[in-house]
């Protein structure tokens, strides 16, 4: 990468003071990476919400604006890439949309990557509005979109039990607007999977990963901001996604080694299994290819 050519992200999720999600799950990677990284927390909380207690702040439309509104008057608002992640309330959302087009004229190239972030394993964590918003506003306006398995549901009203149905889905999505989908995890037969699938490059990708016993706040965060980094960094959809799943991995391995290390500890367990970035250092800058994609 020439100096002059140096990527900016900005990116629109939330913040936790201590731990790792939305984006200090993204920021630290990206800037491994060699991409500048603008933020905008669309929540301020002490720390995540799997613990006993949480405390801070949620934006709203009108703080979006301001911000947004500042950047633009300093002419600061020339970005290669938009990234999006968990917002909390209606009118935010919907004020995203607005600004998408609006660094879309700064900048015609601009890809934006939304992780449509409402729930997982069945459950909803936003409020129920925020689903219409992204499958008719949002959505549409993304380059990449990364859905989970539930969000994948949630956006097309289909349910996934198999392969071809998640095929399908995945269809639907290209028909709503984005060039590319990628599902960062689907269970099915007791294996998981990420699904890739790129208009541009008419290919469909799958990776089976191997199941970690823990599950993991932030992850899917981290794999929305080494998708953006990779697919733009890599020649081919291929090796992005092997990039981008080997990271995660290493990161989750780091994790659950360092999980099992501190089981005596006496800390909340939401505590025990915060993401170990800075610790995974080698897997994000430089990732061991163990698990490959295969054509679909």
């Amino acid at each position: 990468m020439n100096s002059k050519k140096i990527p900016r992200v900005l990116s629109i999720q939330s913040h936790v003071v201590s731990g790792y999600v939305g984006n200090k799950s993204a920021t630290f990677p990206l800037q491994l990476l060699g991409f500048e990284v603008d933020a905008i927390n669309s929540v301020q909380l002490s720390n995540h919400t799997g613990y006993k207690v949480f405390k801070g702040q949620v934006l709203n439309d009108k703080d979006l604006e301001e911000l947004v509104n500042g950047l633009a008057e300093n002419n600061l608002d020339h970005y290669t890439h938009l990234l999006t992640g968990y917002i909390g309330s209606a009118s935010f959302l919907n004020r995203i949309a607005l600004l998408v087009k609006a660094l879309k004229q700064k900048n015609p190239n601009l890809i934006y990557v939304c992780d449509p972030v409402m729930g997982d394993n069945g459950k909803m964590y936003v409020p129920k509005e925020l689903k219409d918003i992204y499958k008719n506003k949002i959505v549409p306006l993304a380059d990449i979109v990364v859905p989970n398995q539930y969000e994948t549901e949630l956006l097309t009203d289909k349910t996934v039990n198999s392969l071809d149905e998640l095929e399908n889905i995945i269809k639907e999505l290209h028909k709503m607007g984005p060039q590319t989908v990628a599902v960062s995890s689907a269970e099915m037969n007791n294996k998981i999977l990420a699904i890739i699938s790129s208009l541009k490059d008419d290919v469909q990708l799958k990776v089976d990963i191997p199941k970690i016993p823990l599950s993991f706040t932030g992850s899917g965060d981290l794999f929305a901001a080494l998708f953006l980094a990779h697919t733009y960094l890599q020649e081919d959809i291929k090796t992005a996604t092997e990039k981008t799943i080997n990271s995660l991995q290493g990161v989750l391995f780091e994790t659950f080694k360092s999980f099992q290390e501190h089981k005596e500890e006496k800390t909340q367990f939401a505590e025990r299994i915060e993401l170990r970035l800075v610790q995974s250092k080698r897997h994000i800058e430089n990732p061991e290819i163990k698990l490959h994609a295969e054509f679909l």
